[in-house]
């Protein structure tokens, strides 16, 4: 049958995380052969676009599933705020959505449950790192902190400050945290002296 065919030559996305359409048309798939497939469960639909075997096995724990997906599904973004302060374990809040920040310029992807942030500089602090088979973009601690105070409450902020002073496996880095400061235009000068000068 035409179907079992077209899955066929799907084969090569079987033990990747998800393949996009476009990609599909390269090996000769059209879309609604990849919609008859997602109507039989052979295949998964994971946002508008973009599709998995359903037999697929992350290799990422399951708390990080959701974040590595949609990070690794948007080129230039960058894990930001609230979902890097979770994976750095400097807040308690809950990571409801997967936060990325993308250039100022650039179109924003719509994605379930993402929250997409447009910032003028998002080479500062970019750094990678790898969930599983997921390599990503992540800003570092001291620029997840700075960004903290330029866009989310001042008590997130403020519990993240004082998560890097006491974490004891990462040695805060006073330097770097006010050349980001500057650079970022954010005065945390007098949070930071609260905890230095004791």
């Amino acid at each position: 049958m035409r179907q079992s065919k077209y899955a066929k030559q799907l084969e090569p996305f079987k033990q990747i995380s998800f393949f996009t359409a476009e990609q599909a048309a390269d090996l000769n798939v059209p879309r609604h052969a990849i919609a008859y497939l997602v109507k039989k469960g052979s295949l998964e639909r994971i946002y508008p676009g973009a599709y998995r075997f359903a037999e697929y096995e992350p290799e990422v724990d399951f708390q990080w599933e959701n974040l590595g997906l949609i990070a690794a599904s948007i080129p230039d973004g960058v894990i930001c705020l609230i979902s890097a302060l979770c994976y750095y374990e400097l807040t308690d809040q809950v990571m409801r959505e997967v936060w990325i920040a993308i250039p100022h310029e650039s179109y924003a992807p719509k994605r379930p449950n993402a929250k997409i942030i447009r910032m003028r500089n998002i080479t500062l602090g970019k750094t990678e790192i790898v969930l599983g088979e997921y390599k990503l973009q992540i800003f570092d601690r001291e620029r997840c902190i700075i960004d903290a105070f330029r866009y989310l409450s001042k008590e997130i902020a403020i519990k993240a400050l004082q998560r890097y002073f006491k974490n004891t496996a990462h040695k805060a880095d006073l330097k770097k945290l006010g050349a980001y400061a500057k650079k970022l235009r954010v005065d945390i000068t007098p949070y930071i002296l609260s905890y230095t000068i004791e």
